[in-house]
């Protein structure tokens, strides 16, 4: 779907409240699952269209996306998605790690704590990967893994997940969206969440520290073999 439609399906998000702040969190979204990929042109007269705001607070948008790390100004260029480095690679991983693992820790601490937006984005997860639909598994998995931070019960927590996971999407573009990449990843989610189903928090934290190194490593040949 066009990213002008989407984000036209987005207007009524604004309808109490215009802010450049809303606005950012609908794009951030959109790159999130996929409609804005990295080095794409945030072009202001379709995006200011599409939404239905100024021109002022798109661009105020734009740099809290800036600051977010997740958008570049080219200097008479306009504003882009960013690329990012192998160092962002590595840097994002230990964020995620430090997070996702301390997220499980915590929730340890208030086992009380519902899985069902976790199992939620296990089944679309598995929706999709019956469809051969990547990419929707790909935003399935961040979905998983969002979850995932706020069973931790801290805003917090989860505001800094969705910026690291926004990040996190931008180098999906290195997998091409393939079976190869997401299918494994399916059951590894799985085993996350019987394991935190059945109290095994210690197991789960495991299970997901394992995940999280393994993806990293995935993700940083995908990234020496595109530039080799």
């Amino acid at each position: 779907m066009d990213a002008s439609v989407r984000l036209e399906d987005d207007r009524h998000l604004l309808e109490r409240s215009g802010t450049a702040e809303r606005v950012a969190a609908i794009l951030r979204q959109r790159i999130t699952e996929g409609v804005f990929l990295p080095g794409t042109r945030l072009s202001e007269p379709a995006i200011s269209a599409a939404l239905g705001v100024s021109r002022n607070t798109l661009r105020e948008s734009f740099q809290l996306l800036a600051h977010e790390r997740l958008a570049v100004h080219e200097l008479n260029r306009g504003v882009f998605v960013r690329e990012l480095t192998a160092d962002d690679i590595e840097d994002l991983y230990v964020v995620r790690r430090l997070t996702e693992c301390g997220a499980l820790r915590r929730a340890s601490e208030r086992p009380s704590a519902p899985l069902d937006a976790v199992a939620q984005a296990l089944a679309s997860g598995r929706s999709s990967a019956s469809e051969e639909d990547w990419q929707s598994v790909g935003t399935a998995s961040i979905a998983f893994h969002q979850a995932l931070a706020d069973l931790a019960g801290s805003e917090r927590i989860s505001a800094t997940m969705r910026q690291v996971l926004a990040e996190t999407r931008l180098f999906f573009v290195l997998t091409e969206n393939t079976r190869t990449f997401f299918e494994p990843y399916l059951d590894r989610h799985e085993r996350i969440l019987r394991e935190l189903s059945h109290g095994r928090f210690t197991a789960a934290e495991g299970a997901l520290d394992r995940y999280l190194r393994d993806a990293e490593k995935q993700l940083l040949a995908a990234y020496d073999r595109r530039d080799s």
